[in-house]
């Protein structure tokens, strides 16, 4: 509130000095109306330079100063070829102006790309060692991954969104289709919420490849601009990130190294959901996506099953686990189960004789009286 305070006192002093000094000689109502415009324009530039980073602030005076020295060579070249007349003066103000604002906004660009650390520590809470700068993708910020490892604090450094990659986005966000709309929209609802991440530092970048169409080859260029990583879960930019030597760190990647081990041999119960491309094969899935192949297990569909895993196939674009169901271990499984084991026989006695099954009693002769 103090700092509101203080743009609006300063912005109301400049407009009473112009009311004042009348320094553009108009009325003193006008002059203090221009007064404040000024006031505000110089509050706006100062709000923006607290936003910028110490490297682009020193990338800004330099290409400034630089701006306006080729604008005095220029200048001289101006007065010595053109009669003094208004032109003249036009024209070397016109050149001042441009060159200045070129070298500010090419200095501010280009200023990230500063080593600060070799100035021997004159700016001490830049003395840092290089920083790594990672890239995101399209694709995986849509793919909302991110957001999670980065709250987890496995990320470090400087987390590089280009302003194509934005563009993109919101392209994406405002398509006519709505499973496309809904997918640009998580993605910028993604970006949101790793700005809000306190232990990460977010960098939006204005550098663009007007040459390079593809937004996957402007990536690459950037990533070798900055000599930062891709963070992907495009297998084909994956592939094509490796072959340019950029470093690429792809979400899949992390998420199967961090799936459990499946070993062949080991027994798996599954559920069988549909029927598989080959002959006679059944397709499951377990609970993290993963895909599970099961030979002679087609006529098994909508049932759950014990499969033995036979074989596991884990690439950059995901894992397959192969397994077999062995019908005949099932049914003798089955038939071992007490639901179907035959009725016990009743106990025999000592003579072999079932106790429950009376002899008659001997005929005994009776005397007769």
């Amino acid at each position: 509130m103090d700092v509101v305070l203080i743009r609006l006192l300063f912005v109301l002093i400049v407009g009473l000095v112009c009311y004042l000094i009348q320094p553009f000689g108009l009325p003193s109502n006008l002059d203090a109306g221009v007064g404040l415009l000024i006031g505000v324009a110089i509050v706006v530039f100062e709000w923006r330079l607290r936003v910028m980073s110490l490297k682009r602030l020193i990338g800004s005076a330099i290409g400034s100063v630089l701006g306006i020295v080729g604008a005095y060579l220029f200048a001289l070249v101006i007065r010595n070829s053109i009669p003094q007349s208004h032109t003249q003066s036009f024209l070397q103000i016109l050149v001042m102006m441009v060159m200045a604002y070129v070298g500010l906004a090419v200095g501010a660009n280009k200023g990230d790309l500063l080593n600060l650390s070799a100035l021997g520590g004159i700016f001490g809470g830049e003395k840092q060692g290089k920083k790594s700068y990672k890239i995101l993708d399209t694709s995986v910020i849509i793919d909302g991954r991110i957001a999670d490892i980065a709250e987890t604090g496995f990320l470090d450094g400087v987390i590089v969104i280009p302003q194509f990659v934005l563009r993109e986005l919101q392209l994406v966000a405002d398509s006519a289709d709505s499973l496309k709309r809904n997918r640009g929209r998580r993605g910028l609802d993604i970006l949101q919420r790793l700005q809000k991440t306190a232990s990460l530092q977010i960098q939006i970048v204005e550098d663009d490849f007007p040459t390079v169409r593809e937004v996957d080859m402007k990536l690459i260029e950037l990533a070798k601009v900055y000599e930062g990583k891709i963070i992907t879960n495009d297998f084909n930019l994956n592939k094509v990130a490796q072959l340019q030597g950029v470093e690429v760190l792809n979400i899949n990647e992390l998420a199967n190294s961090l799936k459990p081990i499946v070993l062949p041999g080991e027994a798996m119960r599954v559920f069988i959901l549909k029927e598989g491309k080959e002959y006679n094969q059944g397709v499951a899935y377990l609970d993290d996506g993963t895909m599970v192949v099961v030979d002679n297990a087609r006529k098994m569909i909508g049932k759950t099953i014990d499969i033995a895993v036979t074989s596991v196939l884990q690439t950059t674009a995901g894992k397959m686990i192969f397994g077999k169901w062995d019908e005949r271990a099932a049914s003798r499984h089955d038939t071992r189960s007490p639901s179907s084991a035959p009725p016990a026989a009743p106990a025999s006695g000592a003579d072999g004789s079932s106790p429950d099954l009376k002899k008659p009693a001997p005929l005994v002769d009776r005397p007769q009286d």
